[in-house]
């Protein structure tokens, strides 16, 4: 399968590494740094289960050179969505699909406007993974899903055909036939995390190991989740609850992608994470204080900057 990996982070860097490895014509998008170490030393994956090394990757950071591909793994940042969509359109022809694998849940839409709605599935990614050094993914834990879904039938075929090529590849990958419904289980949860543990600086064992904090994680939740059900979303009863369950297996010092992002000094995505629910809450005639309290806290440093 001809395949483009939109961006070689933590997300697209694991699952293009795994599927490259499997022997599937994988194109990477990289830049700076990251680009001339992945050329100079190959692209290099240290997962839970072992290391993975591309010796000689295909990478560039000019899509348009790297031809029709069949699927684009797309995976920047929230803030790059735009211009991202806008430098992948010559790589698609008529049959080919985008599987955004962002956070948040109007990725769809946004590169839909771009690139034409026709060609862009849904998908949610699972793992904690980021650039360690320049040409080099490391993965912490063992969480490593995908799960997508078509969003208009014509896009089946290809759905299938790209899960056959993850699973082939090792990738725990599912494609289900509800794709809207994972998406906003996904940024319930995300939503919270990213905004509680970048608005305190703190990874999610001291959040949910504090009454007060643990209450306010809880409370982000319940207000997407309330969200998400008013906008239509079949979210399933006790799902809040399960979530909170989750976080207390999850690893002590896990942190979110946000507070990374922050203590670097890089761009931050709570625009579209509190600061959507805070937004989408507002449109539905729903309150959403705490929400929209944890986006206020970090939007000065939205921009980037310490």
């Amino acid at each position: 399968m001809r395949i483009a990996v939109m961006g070689a982070g933590g997300v697209g860097g694991y699952f293009g590494a795994l599927l490259a490895r499997a022997g599937h014509d994988v194109a990477f998008v990289a830049r700076g740094r990251h680009l001339a170490a992945m050329r100079e030393r190959g692209l290099r994956v240290r997962g839970f289960a072992g290391e993975t090394l591309i010796e000689r990757p295909t990478v560039s950071d000019a899509p348009s050179a790297l031809g029709v591909r069949e699927v684009v793994l797309f995976a920047v940042k929230l803030w790059d969505t735009e211009s991202a969509a806008e430098a992948i359109r010559r790589m698609l022809d008529a049959k080919s699909v985008v599987i955004p694998f962002q956070n948040g849940v109007e990725s769809v839409e946004r590169i839909g406007r771009v690139v034409g709605a026709r060609h862009v599935m849904g998908g949610a990614a699972y793992i904690a993974a980021t650039i360690a050094e320049p040409g080099v993914i490391a993965q912490t834990g063992s969480m490593a899903r995908l799960r997508f879904g078509a969003v208009i039938p014509e896009q089946r075929e290809a759905g299938r055909a790209f899960a056959e090529a993850c699973i082939g590849a090792g990738i725990d990958a599912e494609l289900t036939d509800d794709i809207e419904r994972v998406l906003w289980e996904k940024f319930v949860f995300l939503s919270a995390m990213s905004g509680v543990t970048a608005a305190t600086r703190q990874p999610i064992g001291a959040i949910r190991d504090d009454p007060d904090l643990r209450a306010v994680l809880e409370a982000a939740m319940r207000e997407a989740d309330a969200v998400g059900r008013a906008r239509g979303v079949a979210l399933s009863e006790g799902f809040v609850d399960r979530q909170l369950a989750f976080a207390d297996g999850l690893p002590a010092e896990m942190r979110s992608s946000m507070l990374n992002d922050l203590l670097a000094g890089n761009r931050l995505e709570a625009p579209w994470l509190s600061g959507a629910v805070a937004r989408m809450a507002k449109e539905a005639g729903l309150a959403a204080p705490v929400s929209a309290t944890l986006y206020a806290v970090v939007k000065p440093f939205c921009g980037g900057g310490r």
